[in-house]
């Protein structure tokens, strides 16, 4: 039985490892994950003044910077008892809007789409036929726009070019870079694995097309995070609300006309980029995939998914009290069990304060992680009471610098593994959208908003386009990359809302962004605690701070790849990148596209060097692939 070793799996922040047994069949029967590196900043975050925590947390990312920090200040603002003001709410709600529509474009078409399409498939395409199928797919394929914002410009400026020349230029760009033996970002792949084959020529080369145009304009949509936080990565936040002053009438003041006009145009392009290119060509793909029967990769989605919830739609007083929940826009804070079972089986628990106080809700062990707690706590300990120290004990066969095979029965990962009750969940925006619509055909969201009722109009598109029920599409690895999409249309669409609620606060007058009543220690309580949440384009994260006589005593991020990569529990079970493996199907263990392809489906880091391993642990062969 083969063992087959991924180390590591990059492209995002982090390094992550997973190994795999394969039988001859090319079924997986046991599979873990393992996350390779830790830098330890929760300790790093100790005896610091609480008013700094976003500025050093944020750099646990360099691409998903704005989430930690925005998680951090509610965290803070929630110990604390400060309310920010309104424009302070939809200037952060702006700001998560744009990384979300930007970062699941860049992980569509930078970090995933060579899972699926190949520039060597692309040089059999006829342009012709090419530009053809641009215009046909922008017919057929892109979904309604059922949220509540108007376009401000008279036409669309992002738009696919979709003539036979246009086609054939990119065809004789790649033929060149094929041709020259150097394929640079699209070296190293296994473009023989017959998955390749699926898709018509055609289809390759209209996607390399929009991968390489999507490397320039993706820049482009991130510019209200340098407008609003004065630089991207890492934008400025501060405890009380947002650091920037706006008049409409001062063209001297840091947010003006001028730059709230460059605003609206990012926002306007993010939505035409995710209309026009993502959701048409993520549907042609996911569309012709499901219909050739890949519908594995599912694996925890089937069974237990979780979500905080999204978007406050106004200023509210704290998180731990409950008032975050009672004011969301997207309320899919909430666990939902048996989803793959049909909706009318499904088991739905509301996520509430409870389950953020408690001390045995939502909670991390150590069973199989390279960290260790004392021997009078709690196997599995709340996020406030949470202590971080680690416990490397080494593979089960190697040495500590050259691994060869983890110990799947002891510690194997610096990852923890997160609870809900006891149990494991899959975040995401998988989650996200199976909890919304189970809540909606359950009629468990009363008077749902109109970004509730999007995403339920989105599903219903999508699976009349794949002829297949939501249970059933939903939850795969295609599933799964195409809630991504979908999220990034509905993310494009609450930006323009928030924007549009921004502009209508400012003309009242109200141009208040910061509270700033409780910026000094002296009104501070002795010791207080509090915790952020934020559903991150990754899924759910929450901070969670203790502060003691005016400083940090305690600080820990439960994030999203810490839910899903998490190592195995031995009475709960595999976290979801270790399920969704042994959900997947492998033609072939020396060719382990699948198996790469479902890991990037939850949005982790892509392999920079691939290892594998024959049931002795000796070394077969070696595969490098492309990382930047």
């Amino acid at each position: 039985m083969p063992h087959v070793v991924v180390d590591p799996i990059t492209r995002i922040e982090g390094h992550l490892r997973v190994e795999v047994d394969v039988n001859d069949a090319g079924t997986v029967t046991d599979a873990l994950s393992s996350g390779t590196a830790w830098r330890g900043l929760e300790l790093v975050m100790k005896n610091r003044d609480p008013r700094d925590a976003w500025a050093y947390i944020q750099r646990i990312c360099g691409v998903c910077t704005t989430a930690h920090a925005v998680c951090s200040v509610r965290a803070v603002e929630d110990a604390l008892g400060i309310a920010i003001p309104k424009n302070a709410n939809y200037i952060r709600n702006i700001m998560a809007a744009t990384l979300t529509v930007q970062d699941h474009i860049i992980h569509f078409y930078h970090l995933h789409a060579l899972d699926w399409v190949s520039p060597v498939e692309a040089l059999a395409a006829d342009p012709t036929a090419t530009a053809n199928l641009q215009t046909s797919l922008l017919g057929a394929y892109r979904l309604p726009l059922t949220g509540p914002g108007m376009s401000t410009e008279a036409f669309e400026h992002d738009f696919p070019a979709a003539t036979p020349q246009y086609f054939a230029a990119i065809k004789d760009r790649v033929q060149a870079i094929v041709a020259s033996g150097q394929l640079g970002i699209f070296a190293a792949q296994w473009w023989d694995h017959p998955d390749y084959k699926i898709l018509p020529p055609e289809v390759h080369l209209l996607a390399v097309a929009h991968y390489l145009e999507m490397l320039d304009k993706q820049r482009e949509i991130i510019t209200p995070h340098v407008v609003f936080g004065g630089k991207n990565p890492h934008p400025h936040y501060v405890v009380g609300g947002m650091p920037c002053a706006i008049s409409l009438t001062d063209g001297n003041a840091p947010i003006n006309t001028a730059r709230l006009a460059i605003v609206d145009r990012a926002i306007n392009m993010g939505r035409s980029l995710v209309n026009n290119f993502y959701i048409p060509d993520l549907i042609a793909i996911g569309n012709i995939y499901v219909r050739a029967g890949k519908v594995d990769g599912g694996g925890l989605a089937k069974s237990r998914v979780l979500s905080f919830g999204s978007y406050p739609l106004d200023s509210y007083t704290g998180t731990s009290n409950g008032n975050f929940f009672d004011n969301l826009l997207i309320r899919s804070n909430a666990v939902v069990e048996n989803f793959a079972l049909g909706v009318a089986n499904t088991t739905v628990y509301p996520l509430t304060t409870a389950d953020l106080t408690r001390n045995d809700a939502l909670t991390e062990g150590v069973q199989h992680a390279w960290y260790e707690y004392p021997m009078s706590a709690k196997a599995d300990l709340h996020p406030w009471e949470g202590i971080t120290k680690d416990k490397y004990t080494g593979p089960k066969e190697g040495t500590g610098t050259m691994w060869q095979t983890l110990n799947e029965n002891g510690k194997y990962s610096w990852l923890k593994t997160p609870k809900w009750r006891g149990r494991l969940c899959e975040v995401g925006p998988l989650a996200k959208y199976i909890v919304i619509y189970t809540k909606f055909m359950r009629g468990l969201l009363p008077e749902p908003t109109w970004a509730e009722k999007m995403m339920v109009d989105q599903i219903n598109a999508v699976t009349g386009v794949l002829g297949v029920p939501a249970e059933v599409w939903m939850p795969t690895m295609v599933g799964r990359t195409a809630c991504r999409a979908l999220d990034a249309h509905l993310n494009a669409e609450i930006n323009r809302f928030f924007f549009d609620k921004l502009i209508a606060n400012l003309k009242t007058g109200d141009v208040q962004t910061v509270n700033n009543e409780k910026w000094f220690p002296d009104s501070w309580p002795k010791k207080c605690m509090g915790v952020g949440l934020y559903d991150a384009p990754r899924g759910a994260l929450s901070h969670w701070v203790v502060i003691e006589d005016g400083k940090i005593a305690n600080y820990q991020c439960i994030v999203p790849t810490t839910w899903n990569a998490c190592p195995r529990d031995d009475a709960a079970g595999h976290g979801a990148y270790e399920l969704a493996m042994m959900d997947t199907h492998v033609a072939d263990s020396s060719k382990p596209l699948e198996i790469a392809r479902v890991i990037r489906s939850f949005d982790p880091c892509m392999a920079c060097a691939t290892h594998l391993y024959n049931a002795k642990g000796e070394e077969i062969n070696s595969f490098s692939t492309s990382h930047y």
